[in-house]
């Protein structure tokens, strides 16, 4: 049987002797030694607290947990604040958990800042005690806990309190957690703050975190640097990370090197990402590889991805002949609302001699959807506020609806020279209320200018998506 784990506290404990009773802190005691037992005993029945507790880890290290608890409790109430702690770990891990609470509250009680960590962590996931857990959280993140410091800052998070929030993170951050360096980032860029939001997210990527990188990689993306975003997004890829990949994927096809694209996508698509399967399947067909298109194609469709079904369906038939697996696809991405499938399907149907249902595909098929691709300046933007908003359990934007969003007012206002009144400019193009218009415009300006204004709800996402898609079907753009 293994010795207990009692967390991350060092193998020379400190005790404080009789700290309940308000003595001064005894100076830390060397681990107790195989052969020392016999010599621990006599002191420990003497009522030696340190010999009990130093007695209590030999008998852990031998793997007799009973005895080890034995000689803590023993310890603990003659004022050894390490066996109370040993104490609640033991009852944490048998599952006796109102044990654990009184003995990680005895040891806390005297400013143990991992007993308070350990009691906080308790309260709050056992029994839902969120004010409780937030006391013991603060007393351990003042006493010097950064993991204390995190929770708290995440609990502050989830009651809004977002500037007690980013202190505590700071804190957190200061003691080395990159992950509170990075939550630091989010809150700086939610804000507006830039400063702020490169500084930490720096400080996350400096720390090996990958997200920090990728993130940093994207805001600099978005601020027109694609130079210094492509560092960063290397950065995170040396640590697998997918999105990164496909930046880099979008980067190489950008120069027109194929194979360095290849590989890139390949690596972000093998992480399930149907997007990359998809462009994997592009660059694959641009090679002339067929058969690994038809790989990364048919893993995209089945995983619901409508424009992969439909160059599925057109490579089977194109490249193999198979005019029945080709219209099994082409149905699929029609269902899934593909303009072009339901067309290409009703052709097939047609020549099947299937009229009935081929007239009902080509009389009425989905109107085309957005198939322009966005700027990646636009995209990095769509990307951070759709992280934003899905931090902390929120639900985040859809990064293609944000995307299309930003991506139809480029295009629509493309034309104009003069952006003085583009909104009025737009309103006696289109016909489309003015109103309308200047929600779109708002949203559009809270994507790009993080901090002006609240980030937007799904709803009113599916609002002014719906005044995108209004506007170019009024402008006649495709």
């Amino acid at each position: 049987m293994s010795a207990i784990t009692v967390g991350n506290r060092a193998i020379t404990c400190h005790s404080v002797a009789m700290a309940w009773q308000g003595e001064a802190p005894a100076p830390s005691v060397p681990a107790p030694r195989v052969g020392d037992e016999a010599e621990l005993l006599a002191a420990a029945r003497e009522g030696d607290a340190q010999a009990a507790h130093r007695l209590g880890k030999l008998y852990a290290q031998y793997g007799d947990r009973a005895a080890a608890k034995l000689w803590w409790e023993r310890a603990a109430r003659l004022g050894n604040v390490d066996s109370a702690y040993n104490l609640g770990v033991w009852h944490e891990q048998h599952g006796t958990l109102e044990e654990a609470v009184t003995w990680y509250e005895a040891a806390a009680s005297t400013g143990d800042a991992e007993a308070a960590t350990n009691l906080a962590t308790i309260l709050l996931e056992q029994r839902g005690d969120v004010a409780a857990a937030r006391v013991w959280y603060e007393s351990a993140a003042l006493a010097g806990s950064r993991t204390a410091a995190r929770r708290l800052a995440l609990l502050c998070e989830e009651e809004g309190e977002q500037a007690a929030a980013r202190e505590w993170h700071r804190q957190a951050a200061a003691g080395g957690d990159v992950a509170s360096a990075h939550d630091l980032g989010f809150l700086a860029y939610s804000a507006g703050d830039d400063e702020e939001t490169v500084r930490w997210w720096e400080c996350g990527a400096r720390g090996g975190h990958a997200d920090s990188a990728y993130c940093m990689g994207l805001y600099l993306h978005a601020s027109r640097d694609p130079e210094g975003a492509e560092a960063y997004y290397r950065l995170a890829a040396k640590n697998e990370h997918p999105g990164a990949a496909s930046r880099l994927g979008g980067v190489a096809l950008s120069r027109g090197d194929l194979r360095a694209a290849r590989a890139w996508f390949e690596q972000a698509a093998g992480a399930g990402r149907v997007e990359d399967q998809r462009m994997a399947g592009f660059v694959c067909v641009e090679l002339g590889d067929t058969s690994a298109a038809s790989h990364w194609f048919g893993r995209a469709a089945a995983g619901g991805d409508a424009e992969s079904a439909f160059n599925y369906g057109l490579l089977l038939i194109a490249e193999y002949g198979d005019l029945a697996g080709g219209q099994h696809w082409f149905r699929q991405a029609a269902r899934a609302g593909h303009h072009a499938a339901a067309v290409e399907l009703g052709g097939l149907l047609s020549v099947a001699g299937r009229h009935g249902e081929a007239q009902a595909w080509l009389s009425d098929p989905p109107p085309p959807a957005w198939g322009r691709p966005t700027e990646p300046e636009l995209t990095a933007r769509a990307e951070l506020a759709a992280a934003a908003t899905g931090r902390g359990g929120g639900v985040a934007l859809d990064v293609a609806d944000l995307a299309e969003v930003l991506g139809t007012w480029d295009v629509v206002t493309r034309p104009l020279h003069d952006h003085t009144d583009v909104i009025g400019w737009l309103v006696r193009r289109s016909g489309v209320h003015a109103s309308a218009v200047e929600h779109l415009a708002s949203v559009r300006g809270t994507l790009l200018r993080p901090g002006s204004a609240p980030w937007p709800s799904p709803g009113e996402l599916q609002h002014v998506l719906a005044t995108a898609r209004d506007l170019r079907r009024r402008l006649g753009v495709r």
